[in-house]
This record gives C-alpha cells, structure tokens and sequence, in this order.
C-alpha cells in the first residue's frame, strides 16, 4: 500500500468532553499535519515542549506533490530523526542542464565542493517524507496528533487563542498559548484572521505528470526551451523513486485545463518526448504560478508558516523547503519564550526574518517566470538571444534561469551582532552554518553537523584552536583544534569559517550564526546571546 492510501483513524479526546466554557489549554497547537506542521512538532517535541498537532483529513496526501528536498531541509530532518530514511528512499541529485531545443546550452552543479553530510537535494515524494515523519511523531509522546479536526473557529485573547474544531462526533472548542497555522495554501485560519494573499497570480498553465517507467536518463535535472517534441514551449524532466518520473509541460494560458488533464490527451505529449509509449501515469496536474504572501506572518497568538504564509512557483523547490526553513526558525523562538527564557517580542523576529525570506523566495520566483513564461514579444526576443549565447558565453549562462533553487536564506535581522573585525570569508551574521568534516577525538569521522546536533537544542559557540574557557550559561561549546575533543579532518573547517586559532562562532539553536569573534571575550559572548535571544 502506498503512503498516499494508509488512512488513520481518528479517535475521540477528553478534550472534546469539557464544557466550552472550560476548554482545555495547550501551550502550542500546530494547525496541518504535512511536511512543515509535521516537522515543526517533532523539532518543538525534541526541545520538550508538548504539542497539539491537527489535521482536517485522516490520511496522508495523494500525489507526488513536492518532490525535491534541500541540503538545508535534510540536514534540519537529520537533526529530527528522519533525514537517513529520506535519503535511502530519496533519489540523490546536484546536477542539472538546460536545452535549447535538442542542445545543451548550460551544465549547473549544486554542491561542486566534497566534505559535506548531506547531498545538494534529493528527490522522494512528498507522501514519503510526511509517511516517514508521522512514524516519528508516533515515537514522540510529547505530540498529540489529531485526525480528522478541523478548525472552524478562531477567538483571539490577550494571552491565548480559542479554537473551535469540527469532528466525527461534533465540535469542540481548544485554547493555546499559540497557533501555528500550517494549512496550506487554501488555509482556514489565514481566512479566520482576516488575511489575504498579496502578489502576483500568473496565467501561463503547466501540466504535471508522474509517469511510471524503465528509463535509462541519468539522475540529473532536465530542463527544456522551445523542445522539438514541444515546440514554443518548456519542459522539465526529473526522476523520483520507484521509477517515477516527473515531467513538467508547460501548455500556455489558453489551454482548457479541464481537457488538458485527461489521460488520454496527456498520453500523446509524453509519447512524443519519451519516443515510446511504456509507461503508466501515477499523478496528473495542472497549475498556474502564484507567487504570493500574507502582508503579516505574526497575527497575534497566531502564526503562519509554509503555504499557508507564502506561495511560490514550483520551479526552484522553494517552496516546501521554504516553510520547513519556516518551522526551524520558529521552534526554537516558540520554545524559549515558553520557558521563559526569553520575552515574546522574540517572536517577532520571525515576522522580520521569514518575511524577508519570503520576499527573497518571491523575487526568485517572479524572475524565473519571467524567463520561463516572457509576458511580452521583446522579453521572449531577449530570451531567445541569451540561450543562444549561453552556450559559449559565460554571462549569458547566468542570465539563463530555469528555476534558481532553493539556498538557505540569509537573514537581515536585529538578533545579530554585526561584525567588529575584518573576516576573509565564512558565513557572516545572519547567515546559516556551513558543513566540514571533522574527526572526533576517538578517531570516529564526522562532521560539524554531527557535533552541533550532539551540542544539544541551543545556542552553540564553534571555536577554533582555543582552550576551554567558560561560557556564559545558556552556550554549549564545540572547540575544534590538534587538541580538542573535535579535529579539522581535512582543513576545510578552516577554510569555510576562516577560522584562525581562537576565532569563534555563535550560532543560533536553528544553525544560523548570531554572532563571531577574532577573539571572544565573556562579555562579548554575553551581548550577543542576550541580542540573539532579543532581550538587549
């Protein structure tokens, strides 16, 4: 039985048996039991913190939907529990080429440099990633998992939020600290808040098809312009699992999706670009582009991540790797500020942080529309004069965009300290965490992400060649040096992080970097974890 067709039973909660007037109160509810409300509870679990999770359906997904997962996203699922099932199932990729009609005009590899966890992405169907994660959410007894809930209701309180929830045996109502709301695109509680999308709806229509068959094309992204087997047109090969392949048509804004979408007319098109007709269909889409956001992320007591915040164009898979970027930069928020440890204007950094990253992710993809789909005769002109001199021209090829795909997001943000020294490299403040292989004191190798995992759940100081020193509470320490618990196995540590002997990095309980220093001194340590926790 595939993921897709496993249903779930719901079941009935003593919370549905207390009066209205006495609801039961949880400190966090997640609204959408996909690949971001999913992931969000597992990371908020694993910080301790017990969670509500509830979803409107009583299975997982049909259809491929999100096929390709990032570097950032997998190294986030390893740190979760699940990246080793998603990359055995997973298809692992990191090149892609593009053709202008029948010739290579442009060869792009994603993670050129060794020394790193985890690949460049992998493809695996989203009923995959959201099985695999479930079985983690049934391991975790700190997440209450919810089928067949559906909120209808929403009352917002000065220091909580009342939900009320449609069930099998009728409603009942539900009080949080705080809402996350993880519903996708056509979210109830974006409507519940009284927000809109704000963007750009394109018209040009694209058709997908998940084709079953033996092929013999190499794991590779494959994207076309004006193809001969579909001319005037784009076209997009990609290769998933259990011999599953991804073909992405584009078809133009007057095709008739209704008509479009039948078997027997897509069967035609995809016998013309595989030149046989060996295969069975899994999956048939059609979509327009949206490229979209709420104006608002932080609505009170309420959240928003993933779809139900943004939408983008599937070409550069920003989007299900945007909302899990999403959960991780909230979990660790939601989690201090629950303990106390931090105050909820942290909360607010979320809006500033995801909100650009939302408009990063937005900008991208209205550009590779663009190009993909010109809106006029003389964009269509320009585009045919850069694939033309792609092919021997250095600037061309980075004008050509087929979809630029999703890189971790830098942040802008007042929880970094800015730089006081003059670096030479290595990811600034803001930025997120570089992988390097390191070989721990046992002989054992590794890699920094190993050790940050292994660091525990928050603020972490990467410090090069120096002696232990005491650190302000709150800091777990990796020291990587000859004589540390952690060596730098093939002096790549040194070269991404610039890291002489001495030089520190502070990074975030999400991986990103709060803060670095030539040489840190507890008070400096000290002011950049109170600003990084947004208490300074």
């Amino acid at each position: 039985m595939a993921p897709g067709q496993a249903a779930f039973g719901y079941r009935r909660h003593s919370d549905q048996d207390r009066p209205d007037i006495a609801a039961a109160r949880h400190p966090i509810v997640v609204v959408g039991a996909g690949p971001v409300g999913l992931s969000l509870s597992i990371d908020l679990a694993q910080r301790g913190q017990p969670v509500v999770l509830l979803d409107d359906a009583d299975r997982i997904g049909d259809g491929s939907r999100a096929i390709c997962f990032s570097k950032r996203s997998l190294e986030l699922w390893d740190r979760l529990g699940v990246a080793d099932r998603m990359r055995e199932k997973g298809v692992v990729w990191q090149v892609g080429k593009v053709f202008l009609r029948d010739a290579m005009v442009y060869r792009f590899d994603l993670l050129p440099e060794p020394g790193h966890k985890m690949p460049a992405f992998i493809n695996l169907q989203q009923y995959y990633a959201e099985a695999f994660l479930v079985d983690r959410v049934r391991q975790l007894p700190q997440i209450d998992l919810r089928w067949r809930n559906k909120v209808t209701g929403l009352a917002q309180h000065n220091d909580h939020a009342v939900l009320t929830i449609e069930t099998p045996d009728g409603d009942y109502r539900l009080a949080a600290d705080y809402v996350v709301a993880c519903d996708g695109a056509r979210s109830a509680l974006r409507g519940l808040v009284g927000a809109e999308f704000q963007g750009e709806l394109f018209e040009d229509q694209f058709l997908i098809a998940d084709v079953k068959m033996q092929a013999e094309f190499p794991t590779e992204r494959w994207f076309w312009f004006d193809p001969p087997f579909h001319a005037g047109q784009s076209a997009l090969l990609h290769r998933q699992p259990d011999n599953v392949w991804r073909i992405d048509l584009q078809i133009g804004a007057d095709a008739d999706a209704a008509v479009e979408r039948r078997p027997e007319n897509v069967r035609p098109r995809i016998e013309r670009m595989l030149g046989h007709g060996d295969f069975s269909f899994e999956w048939i889409s059609i979509y327009k582009f949206q490229c979209r956001r709420m104006q608002r992320l932080v609505h009170a007591r309420v959240m928003f991540a993933g779809d139900a915040a943004h939408q983008v164009s599937p070409f550069g898979a920003r989007g299900a790797n945007s909302g899990l970027e999403d959960g991780e930069n909230l979990a660790w928020k939601l989690d201090l500020v629950l303990r106390g440890e931090a105050g909820a204007g942290l909360l607010a950094s979320y809006e500033i942080e995801r909100g650009q990253a939302a408009d990063d992710n937005i900008r991208a993809s209205t550009r590779s529309t663009d190009f993909i789909a010109p809106h006029s005769a003389q964009e269509r002109r320009l585009r045919s004069a850069v694939l033309r001199l792609a092919k021997d021209a250095d600037f061309a090829k980075r004008m050509v965009n087929a979809g630029r795909l999703s890189v971790p997001s830098v942040y802008d943000t007042p929880l970094s300290t800015p730089d006081a020294e003059v670096w030479g490299g290595g990811p600034p403040p803001g930025a997120s965490m570089i992988d390097a292989p390191l070989v721990r004191s046992d002989g054992a190798a590794c890699y920094l992400s190993d050790a940050f995992a292994a660091a525990g759940r928050g603020f972490t100081l990467l410090h090069a060649d120096g002696a232990a020193q005491p650190l302000p509470h709150g800091i777990a320490s990796i020291r990587i040096g000859a004589d540390a618990p952690w060596r730098d196995a093939a002096g790549l540590f040194a070269q991404r992080y610039d890291a002489a002997p001495g030089g520190a990095y502070l990074l975030r309980p999400d991986g990103y970097v709060a803060a670095r220093f030539k040489q840190p001194t507890p008070a400096g340590l000290a002011a950049a974890l109170a600003r990084a926790r947004g208490t300074l």
